[in-house]
């Protein structure tokens, strides 16, 4: 199928210069990152992931951890499963 279709789109500078870096380094184009994108919209028949909107709950989490506050440092793996009681 020919490739004719243009896509234009305004963004942010950084938020550009940034994601062309990731995917210089995964060996992508932008426009092959784009039309991935594209693609998967169409396999899902909608956006590839999800989107929601945080509860109030989830923010006063985000909000506590941000401050350092409510955080359990683990050594490693064992640890965490410890402290889980798992």
């Amino acid at each position: 199928m020919s490739k004719s279709a243009m896509v234009r789109a305004r963004i942010e500078p950084e938020l550009k210069k940034h994601t062309e870096e990731i995917f210089e380094q995964l060996g992508l184009s932008v426009t092959q990152a784009i039309t991935l994108f594209y693609k998967q919209v169409e396999v899902n028949n909608g956006l590839p992931f999800n989107i929601v909107i945080p509860t109030s709950e989830t923010l006063k989490t985000f909000e506590a951890t941000d401050a350092d506050k409510g955080l359990v440092v683990c050594k490693d793996a064992d640890d965490m499963f410890k402290h889980l009681g798992i």
